[in-house]
């Protein structure tokens, strides 16, 4: 296994790149990357589900105020936690950032060493788990805090590369400007004003991370992406277009997401519950909408064909934003699940201190009222 000492943030780190895992020796998988049998993907759990069933929205008629593409958005939401846009305007953006991904991963490792990530910090590049104990995804990334612009950390950021910052700029603004357009729509639902989860938000922040999946010879045995849920808000998601690698958990089942081309896949953004089987909970949506919407599990398959890339935005409350339940999602049949007061910072800080993966999962509880 190749290891290389890196400089992120002004501190030495170890990256463990599995691009160059497989430049050396694309035959043989590490077992660090190996999974146990009862973790590795399963036939069985498979749902085929045909293609036009996944909920699609028509962004532009969101965008017009048309109440059925509202209706359909209520549906996807409380259904699926997921759904496909198409006509979101970003068009144009889409191949920008896509090429922007290709151009870092194409670097000599040398060359994207300079932006490791740290021990102790996220952003840079490297993988996502940095602990010794635990299996790895068969993945790199890059991660960036994109928005605002003066959250930004520019010496995580390639600017070297002709084009990259221009790429990653355009396509975050383009995403800024559906998450606000996406929330609105939401608020209404709920029976608030336009603006109201973009408020409770406090200063939205967004997060882009750039994954490179190297081709496997064996995608049986690993995970590009481990069954996870996402600590954010709202997740969008843009895949290479002929690679089908995306699952989403429905019913218990695990349905794959065939990308259409020019789409972007938005999934809710969830906080982590894990009893006897894995289910999320969202911050947003079970906290501020007292379990209107039910989130998602996700995960993604390695593949043997040719590598990949997607890229994926984050939408971040503040550390300061309360999680309290609207007072349009609580009547006498649907009382507080959660308390009031918890501020997202305080329940990160809950999460991510806890030391095994059976604790870390467990945490929902601590948003839960207890009767």
């Amino acid at each position: 296994m190749q290891q290389v000492e890196a400089l992120g943030n002004g501190t030495c780190s170890t990256i463990i790149s599995v691009q160059e895992i497989v430049r050396s020796d694309a035959e043989n998988i590490p077992e660090r990357y190996i999974r146990n049998p009862d973790d590795r993907a399963k036939s069985s759990e498979i749902s085929l589900v045909p293609d036009d069933r996944l909920p699609v929205i028509d962004f532009s008629l969101l965008a017009q105020g048309d109440e059925e593409e509202r209706r359909k958005l209520d549906v996807a939401c409380k259904e699926w936690s997921f759904f496909q846009i198409i006509n979101h305007g970003a068009e144009e953006a889409l191949p920008k950032v896509k090429a922007a991904a290709a151009q870092f991963f194409d670097l000599p490792l040398s060359e994207k060493k300079k932006y490791a990530m740290p021990p102790d910090y996220f952003e840079g590049y490297g993988q996502d788990d940095k602990a010794e104990d635990r299996k790895r995804d068969w993945i790199d990334l890059l991660w960036l805090l994109t928005m605002p612009p003066h959250s930004r950390n520019t010496k995580y950021w390639p600017l070297t590369l002709p084009g990259f910052g221009e790429a990653v700029e355009e396509y975050a603004t383009e995403m800024q400007r559906v998450t606000y357009e996406i929330l609105g729509n939401l608020s209404l639902l709920m029976g608030v004003e336009r603006d109201v989860l973009k408020q409770l938000h406090g200063e939205v922040k967004q997060g882009t991370r750039m994954n490179y999946y190297p081709a496997c010879a064996r995608p049986d045995l690993v995970f590009a992406l481990s069954p996870h849920c996402d600590y954010t808000s709202i997740s969008f998601v843009l895949q290479d277009d002929d690679i089908t690698a995306l699952q989403i958990k429905h019913k218990g089942m695990w349905v794959p997401v065939k990308p259409i081309p020019n789409a972007i896949s938005v999934l809710v953004g969830d906080v982590m519950e894990k009893q006897q089987l894995s289910r999320c909970k969202t911050v947003v949506n079970l906290s501020w909408s007292n379990g209107k919407y039910k989130s998602l599990e996700h995960r993604a398959v390695a593949n043997m064909e040719k590598p990949r890339n997607s890229v994926i935005s984050f939408v971040i409350p503040s550390d300061e934003a309360e999680l309290n339940p609207l007072k349009t999602m609580v009547d006498d049949d649907h009382p507080p699940i959660y308390k009031n007061g918890v501020t997202y910072i305080e329940y990160l800080l809950y999460t991510q201190n806890k030391e095994t993966d059976e604790d870390k999962y467990v945490n929902i509880d601590y948003l839960k009222i207890q009767n």
